[in-house]
């Protein structure tokens, strides 16, 4: 039985970094200032505990899988989780047009990040007539747009099929980075904006139990807030527990998710049209994927079938959480130091490149999307840089009971993130060192490029939305009447649950 016990430890050991990261942000005054999650606080411990060799007998590559599969599940409970009320605070369009910008910051990043990468990497070896791989800095988009998961996932597929050595490394550190980039970044801007009073939402303020990481007891009467529910119990205890039963629900899915692409492998073997190793699209480690395809599908069939109240969307939102923070000290935990120390120029190079172009961008396009724009900002500058969860932190910052319309546009941006990236997501990133760098760059290049084209086109239809409102003036430092009447417009929005865009 002893040899059983080394995957338990690790996820233990786990566990234990999200405890003392917890422990330090409450305890120690700079943390508290600095809003860093317990996460990446134990994640970063976890990190150096492995490269000091303080855990024997465990190394990054012990925490790899857990990272995938933590990555996996959250994904999944999100897509088990209802969409709650579908009616759009201040009017569908608005939500619509919103969650567009944030759809425009997000598809620019993904393809402007891979081409800056790549060409960061590729002037980097004509400058120090170094070798290293172009798409080792092509990799930086997906570590950063979408997050340590699917930098494993796709950075796995780039090693195992193509033989890009340390791809599926340099996406997790990429990814750590970015996290770390989001924060470093992404607190400041939000608090300049509180400071200037640039946000909507005038009740949201850094109370104590945000600083804390805590919350206070019940009945606090300094204005903290007071814990949540953590959701209703749906099955009697008597007969199996409420969180074991939701457990199973994702259990089913995961089977079922494995089956299907079992069967699937089995039908199209080694099948290649136009070059195209399809193998690699129904691959396991695209099971996120498909397994987000699947609980969407189990989720229509128990509405459809009445039993939705057999379901506590809070409890899976609860799951969501966790995995992410178990996937977020993962993946600094699964970071081998060597591979970092071979390749710290040209990985810091990409970093601060592409996290420059991308604070430019959403500064830009949330200038550009009128009312709400600050929240849009940080939103979409989180997203780009760590998560949706990410950036969902940073909003709440600024809007901190989420009654401005903007998590309603998170929820749209979700799905049109998807759809306007359907050919990069599904075709393209998985086989990128396939493509030559001319068809490379035109890909991930051409589509924000034509992108960007499509601001004219926002403008225009915000200028005709805005035909019959008071126009905004947040860029110059004055919140007009129509951006004060964003909170009151959206005053009964609810918060929805968010996660790494899909394909975040």
């Amino acid at each position: 039985m002893q040899d059983s016990f080394h995957g338990v430890i690790a996820f233990a050991l786990l566990a234990l970094m999200l405890w003392v990261g917890s422990q330090l942000r409450s305890r120690l005054s700079w943390l508290r200032a600095s809003l860093v999650p317990a996460s990446i606080v134990g994640g970063l411990i976890g990190f150096l505990a492995l490269s000091l060799d303080l855990l024997p007998g465990y190394s990054p590559a012990d925490f790899t899988a857990l990272t995938f599969h933590f990555f996996t599940l959250s994904f999944m409970s999100l897509c088990l989780t209802g969409g709650g009320r579908q009616d759009a605070p201040g009017g569908g369009g608005s939500i619509v047009r919103g969650g567009l910008w944030l759809t425009l910051a997000w598809s620019i990043s993904l393809g402007m990040q891979g081409a800056i990468g790549f060409l960061v990497v590729t002037g980097y070896d004509a400058v120090t007539g170094s070798d290293v791989s172009g798409f080792l800095g092509a990799i930086v988009t997906h570590g950063f747009t979408q997050g340590p998961g699917q930098a494993l996932t796709y950075g796995t597929i780039w090693e195992t099929e193509y033989g890009i050595a340390n791809a599926a490394q340099v996406g997790l550190i990429y990814a750590s980075l970015g996290f770390l980039m989001a924060f470093a970044l992404g607190v400041p801007l939000a608090r300049r904006y509180l400071t200037k009073g640039l946000n909507a939402n005038r009740a949201s303020r850094l109370d104590d139990n945000f600083r804390l990481g805590f919350f206070t007891r019940a009945g606090d009467d300094e204005g903290n807030q007071q814990a949540p529910g953590m959701g209703r119990m749906v099955s009697h205890p008597g007969n199996l527990d409420s969180l074991a039963y939701h457990l199973g629900l994702l259990a089913i899915a995961y089977v079922i998710t494995h089956l299907w692409l079992t069967f699937v492998q089995g039908i199209i073997g080694n099948a290649s049209p136009f070059g195209i190793n399809v193998g690699v699209l129904f691959s396991h480690n695209l099971f996120f994927l498909h397994g987000l395809g699947v609980c969407v599908l189990m989720r229509m069939v128990i509405d459809r079938l009445g039993l939705s109240h057999r379901v506590d969307d809070e409890t899976l939102k609860r799951i969501t959480g966790s995995a992410v923070d178990f996937m977020v000290v993962g993946t600094l935990m699964s970071i081998q130091f060597a591979v970092l120390y071979a390749l710290l120029a040209p990985i810091l190079l990409v970093t601060v490149t592409v996290t420059i172009a991308t604070l430019v961008g959403c500064l830009l396009i949330g200038r550009l999307s009128g009312n709400l724009g600050p929240e849009r900002t940080v939103t979409s500058f989180g997203c780009c840089c760590g998560s949706t969860g990410t950036g969902l932190l940073l909003l709440r910052m600024m809007d901190a009971d989420f009654s401005t319309s903007v998590p309603k546009e998170l929820a749209f941006f979700n799905l049109a993130i998807v759809v306007v990236n359907l050919h990069i997501l599904m075709i393209f990133a998985p086989i990128v060192p396939s493509l030559t760098p001319a068809i490379y760059l035109l890909v991930f290049g051409g589509t924000a490029i034509a992108l960007i084209a499509c601001i004219p086109l926002m403008l225009m239809w915000g200028r005709h939305g805005r035909a019959s409102s008071p126009s905004s003036g947040w860029a110059e430092g004055v919140p007009t009447q129509g951006h004060a009447a964003a909170q009151s417009d959206s005053a009964s929005a609810s918060s929805p649950t968010i996660s790494k865009g899909a394909a975040s």
